[in-house]
């Protein structure tokens, strides 16, 4: 749990450094920088919960098969 967990923080906090980064180094309009922001998060969050079903179903598994070698 503590790796799924400090995944999760990393995974968090590089979405957050990579948002600040683009919104101080991209040449845009304002409208325009909002919605790539937006979809940027979108992203983050959509990759941030793929990794957590796969996470939990590679859990799931090995936790059948720890119940079935005990």
């Amino acid at each position: 749990m503590n790796k799924v967990f400090s995944f999760m923080a990393g995974a968090l906090c590089g979405a957050l450094v990579g948002s600040v980064a683009a919104l101080l180094l991209t040449p845009a309009s304002g409208e325009q920088l909002k919605a790539d922001a937006q979809n940027r998060w979108d992203m983050a969050v959509t990759d941030a919960r793929r990794a957590m079903e796969d996470k939990r179903r590679e859990l799931e598994i090995q936790f059948e098969q720890a119940k079935k070698g005990v």
